[in-house]
């Protein structure tokens, strides 16, 4: 007998199985160091069983790996010794001397093991690998077709707990948009069962008429040798003499062809006339087997081999999946289409006509063959359950599996809170509905703000292509609309099946000290935020605000105290848990990214050195916005560039102004009321117009705004100060007006509720007025109080306050608070 090649020093045997014809071995390591490192974290009140099976012909002893004991023992309550991402040697050789072949239905998995010779001996071996695929596995020892051995084994998840996690993460993509997590063919699959409705994907057709094809076909030839028939009636032409007894389509003939009848001596008197008919129509009754139940059974045939064909295509156009189209697979349907043409062109089937009508037979539910058939039929038309009994199921490998999840999850956060408008997930074409959510294609939803309107858009696998380095395409981008606002707020949310438990000892855990995303995982979202950039007029901006690794953690609570968790409040930068048990951290994240201003999520950008005091000097630039009383003075500024006010008029702080603004007076012809002009101060000097000495501002250009200024119900007696980002945002005379942080910020967050908003002041003119009264939108009253240091909210059934300084330090908290009051 030929030893076995050996392994690493962690390479131990794990499976060993005696029969009478052959010997098999299977080597690798028996633990996962990623999944000890899950368990560490876990709850230990239990452990993992792993299921493990072996059925073939005389069999002598069967020994498995126990990781408790360390060493082979009796296959019984065994923990989990096969992971995913794991490598496992398989030798089996011959005792008669007998060349063996191996089978498993995955190709990959098929050519990783072949025959070896061993001296006079042949071996069969090869290393089975899984990548990021869990559940069973089945592969088959075979001696000249004949099935020697079958070998069952389970492989475990390295980075979810698979009890809990996996299977709720299977549960919930399903729930979500039924047949996403199946694949066509894996090197594992999981146990499914019939659902009572549904139509099943290609995939899940396959496995069930795999099942069911032999029991089909026999229940077919049954009903060849037992068919179902009738008698039916037919009618000939016959002599007159040969006319016996005749029914009502016999006598309808007689009664429209009068010419049929002749004088005879013995016949009907009609008319005083004996008469008989020379011909007429004869009836008679034979057999026949062009039933309704035969036409269904032959229509069920027929559909099949649409069915199939469709699957043979699918097949063959698999190259993305397999670097050829499986021959066996092929082989497999091709055999099946076959043997049903065979069937169609049989002598009994080809006398069948066509269905033209549906069919409600006891036949078709009681007679044998004809019973069978049809709920074979029905079968195969329904979709599969995961985590039955009866067939194998192949699904998604587990990094795909949560991809897919998270781009789910988040549609479902969303779709709470927010308003789903379209979705291009689940689309309809020739076949019916079919799931667009696969690598390389994009899918979104478009949900509405229920107060606000503003449109929030879910993206999967966005592609950003013109870029000035190389093209981008995260797993999900976020794009968030706010009021006022020409451009989207996005943020990147990246799942990464991949995570680091922070082992003792490690480089990890003296940094970190628990469990997160990978290092490079956060690299990539720097590389993503950077990369992802639009250019506006010259310069390019980066229009990602933020970007997120998802990764697959169930602790949510000590995780706050993550360094890349709190990195996301310094630069908009880290990572955060996402599972189906543990969604609480998403959730809130998402929301206050929604209900967060644009001037909120602009403070915490990060921008290059020395931009923010530039930003800064901007804001506080001033602009002095100027009356103007008539149209012959308006005509005049526009046209000789500048603008004069009486010295009387001035205050204290007008020299500070680097911008001027003119405000035209209600009553002038033709010229709106309002503010659509502004200008930068070239030079200031003093000149005497009419004998009134007045400062004379001359201007470079003037500049129209985007939105003109109307004034709503207040105007300006003379002259005030705002300034020049104030000018440029606003569309209302009195959002102009706001003297403290706290009323803009207030403002701009009803602003994003209804544009209709009553704002009342101390005073009528805007240059003589202190402070806002309060704001009025729809039926509630916003207040801010001096004297209690709170803003306040009062509606007909409720009435809110909270601290002055939260509107600073947490608007989009306050804002959170304003949308329970509608």
């Amino acid at each position: 007998m030929a030893s076995l090649p050996s392994g690493s020093r962690e390479d131990v045997e794990l499976v060993k199985v005696e029969t009478d014809d052959l010997t098999l071995v299977l080597k690798g390591k028996p633990y996962h160091e990623r999944y000890e490192g899950l368990k560490q974290y876990r709850s230990m009140d239990y452990h993992d069983v792993m299921e493990f099976n072996v059925e073939g012909v005389n069999i002598q002893e069967i020994k498995v790996y126990d990781i408790n004991e360390q060493q082979m023992v009796n296959p019984v309550n065994l923990r989990p010794i096969f992971f995913e991402n794991g490598v496992y040697q398989l030798v089996v050789w011959s005792k008669s001397g007998q060349e063996l072949s191996f089978y498993h239905e995955h190709p990959l998995l098929r050519q990783a093991v072949s025959s070896m010779e061993f001296g006079t001996q042949s071996v069969l071996m090869g290393n089975l690998q899984f990548q990021n695929e869990v559940g069973f596995t089945t592969f088959q020892i075979l001696q000249d077709k004949k099935k020697l051995l079958e070998v069952t084994l389970e492989i475990y998840p390295s980075k979810l707990d698979y009890k809990n996690d996996y299977k709720k993460l299977l549960e919930e993509v399903n729930d979500e948009i039924y047949n996403l997590a199946y694949h066509f063919i894996r090197k594992t699959y999981l146990r499914a069962s019939v659902k009572l409705e549904g139509k099943p994907s290609r995939a899940e057709f396959y496995r069930l008429i795999s099942e069911h094809f032999r029991q089909f076909t026999q229940a077919i030839s049954r009903i060849e040798h037992q068919p179902h028939h009738t008698l039916q009636k037919t009618y000939e032409k016959a002599r007159g003499d040969q006319l016996k007894k005749i029914d009502s389509t016999s006598r309808a003939y007689l009664r429209k062809r009068s010419n049929l009848f002749v004088e005879v001596e013995k016949g009907i008197n009609i008319n005083s006339k004996n008469l008989m008919p020379h011909e007429g129509l004869k009836s008679k009754k034979e057999l026949t087997f062009d039933t309704l139940e035969n036409r269904y059974v032959k229509w069920m045939m027929e559909r099949l081999i649409h069915k199939l064909n469709d699957l043979l295509e699918t097949v063959q156009k698999m190259n993305k999946f397999m670097v050829e189209p499986d021959p066996d697979l092929m082989e497999k349907i091709s055999k099946m289409i076959f043997q049903l043409q065979a069937k169609m062109k049989n002598h009994f089937w080809s006398r069948i006509g066509k269905l033209d009508r549906s069919v409600m037979s006891l036949v078709l539910q009681m007679a044998p063959g004809y019973r069978d058939a049809f709920q074979i039929f029905l079968t195969v038309s329904k979709g599969l359950a995961l985590q039955g009994k009866l067939y194998q199921m192949s699904v998604k490998d587990v990094a795909t599996l949560y991809e897919y999840w998270t781009f789910l999850k988040l549609g479902e956060i969303l779709g709470r809170k927010y308003t789903l408008v379209s979705q291009d997930i689940i689309q309809v074409n020739r076949d019916g509905l079919f799931v667009n959510l696969e690598a390389n294609r994009m899918a979104k939803r478009v949900f509405k703000h229920p107060l606000t309107n503003e449109e929030i858009v879910l993206t999967y696998q966005k592609y950003e292509g013109k870029l000035p380095t190389i093209p981008q395409k995260p797993d999900t981008m976020l794009s968030i609309e706010k009021k006022g606002k020409d451009y989207t707020f996005n943020y990147i949310f990246d799942a990464k099946y991949r995570i680091n438990y922070a082992q003792e000892g490690s480089y990890y855990k003296n940094r970190y000290n628990t469990p997160g995303p990978m290092e490079d995982d956060i690299n990539t979202m720097h590389r993503y935020r950077d990369s992802i950039v639009a250019e506006n007029n010259g310069p390019y901006e980066r229009i990602a605000f933020g970007a997120y690794v998802l990764f697959p953690w169930f602790d949510e609570h000590s995780y706050q105290n993550h360094h890349f968790y709190q990195s996301i409040n310094k630069v908009n930068i880290g990572g955060l848990p996402f599972l189906p048990n543990a969604t609480a951290l998403v959730e809130q994240f998402v929301e206050w990214l929604v209900n967060k201003s644009p001037e909120e999520i602009q403070k915490e950008g990060i921008l290059p050195r020395g931009t923010l005091e530039e930003w800064k000097s901007s804001l506080d630039e001033m602009v002095l916005v100027g009356l103007v009383s008539n149209g012959e003075e308006y005509l005049r500024f526009i046209k000789e560039g500048y603008y004069s006010i009486p010295v009387s008029k001035l205050k204290k702080g007008w020299q500070e102004a680097k911008y001027i603004a003119l405000y035209v007076k209600s009553g002038i012809e033709q010229q709106q009321n309002g503010i659509k002009y502004y200008g930068k101060i070239e030079e200031v000097k003093t000149d005497i117009f009419d004998g009134v000495n007045c400062i004379c501002f001359h201007i470079s250009n003037w500049v129209t705004l985007k939105n003109m200024i109307k004034p709503v119900g207040y105007g300006i007696t003379s002259y005030m100060l705002t300034t020049l980002h104030s000018l440029k945002e606003s569309t209302e005379l009195t959002e102009l007006f706001m003297k403290s942080t706290e009323e803009m910020i207030v403002w701009r967050m009803l602003r994003r509720v209804s544009d209709k908003i009553v704002l009342k002041l101390e005073n009528e003119n805007l240059d003589h007025a202190n402070r806002v009264t309060y704001f009025k939108i729809k039926d509630i009253l916003v207040s801010i109080d001096i004297q209690e240091q709170s803003l306040k909210f009062v509606s007909k059934h409720n009435e809110l306050e909270v601290p002055k300084n939260k509107i600073i330090q947490n608007p989009s908290g306050v804002f959170k608070l304003l949308n329970t009051l509608f």
